[in-house]
This record gives structure tokens, sequence and C-alpha cells, in this order.
């Protein structure tokens, strides 16, 4: 099955320049929806697909940088590439240090846009992915009784069997069962991969 074309969503206040950039952006083969603001863009439904997000910077209402912003504070992930009509330094450094893809100055060159468009969404495929990987690694971890998340809480630290026994006052025996019901619900193979999952899915590690 082929895969959907990439939703690129453009944000101006312009009519003409979400004009031009939606002809463009369609012509390469993404999907494309318009907005004149960035309150309108927030009101719209999420997404599921990956995505890409033109946005202006200044616009009346809510800025690009404070659209940014709003989306961070909301877990909304998404590939952001900024086009500005000013070379605006102090702004274009606050974009990318807030994880923008790249920063943008009108008129833009077409090739420079497209290729920009790109990198944000390999990112926002990438992102995807790796959110897929974490909430299947977090299920493993759900499926864990409180016993057996406290002895992998503990193997993950390197304790070996019987300093995990004394550290939760149980036979070595049992943590041994125990230990191995985690390799098993983890689907791990090793004590290693067993760290990697631990770090995935955000156990902390105990540390006696």
């Amino acid at each position: 099955m082929t895969a959907a074309p990439a939703l690129v969503s453009i944000v101006d206040d312009d009519a003409s320049v979400r004009k031009g950039l939606a002809r463009l952006v369609k012509a390469a083969g993404y999907d494309v929806e318009t907005f004149a603001s960035a309150q309108e863009y927030l009101a719209r439904p999420r997404p599921e697909d990956p995505c890409c997000l033109l946005l202006d910077v200044r616009m009346p209402g809510l800025s690009g940088l404070e659209l940014q912003e709003a989306l961070a504070r909301t877990g909304h992930r998404v590939s952001i590439v900024f086009v500005s009509g000013h070379s605006d330094i102090p702004r274009s450094v606050k974009a990318m240090k807030s994880g923008a893809v790249d920063f943008l100055t009108k008129p833009v060159d077409d090739r420079e846009l497209l290729g920009a468009i790109e990198r944000a969404v390999a990112r926002a495929l990438q992102d995807r992915r790796e959110q897929a990987v974490t909430k299947d690694v977090r299920d493993r971890i759900k499926t864990l009784t409180a016993r057996e998340a406290q002895v992998f809480a503990l193997v993950v630290t390197g304790r070996l069997n019987k300093q995990i026994a004394a550290d939760l006052g149980i036979g070595e025996k049992t943590v041994k069962v125990h230990r191995g019901r985690v390799m098993e619900k983890m689907r791990a193979g090793s004590v290693a991969e067993l760290v990697r999952l631990a770090d995935q899915g955000g156990v902390i590690a105990v540390k006696p």
C-alpha cells in the first residue's frame, strides 16, 4: 500500500503568500492546508499524519514564535519551518533553539524551501517512529507486577540477584523468577537490552 503524502500546513496572514506557497508545495507532491492565523491553526483538529508547518513570524494576534511556544506547551510535536519577511537574527536564533528545522527569509527560493520541507517531514517521520517505540516499551512495562517493576529497576543498575534479594528482603530464587518474568515480558534478550528498554520507557533505576 502506498503511503499517503505528508501534510504541510501553511500559516500566513497574507492571502497571496498562502496561495503561492500552497501551489508550490502541492506541486511537489504534498497534501496542503492553509490558515490565515495562528489561532485558526490551533482551532483545527490535530492531524495524525507526519507533517510540516510553514509558519510566518509576524502576524496579527499570536506571532509565529508564540504559536511555536503554544504547541510545545501542549506537547504537540510538529516540524516547523519559519518563513519571515524580515531577516531577524534574534528571532531566528530563538526559533532554532526551540527546535525549528529552518528559518527562511522572503522571498524564499523554491528549491531552498522544498529542501527545508523535506528535512522537516523526515524529522516528523522519525519523531513518529520514536513515539511508537516509546509507547510500545511503556505498554510492556505496564504488564509488570509491582514486584517485577522493583526487580526491573534494580537489575538495570547492574545489581546481582543476591544483592537484589537483600535490597528487597526476599529470597534469591524468588528474584530469579521475577527477573525471568521481567525479561520475558519486556522481550529482552540480555541485561544490556533491558537497560536500553528502561531508558526508552523512562524507568528510573533504583540505586541502593
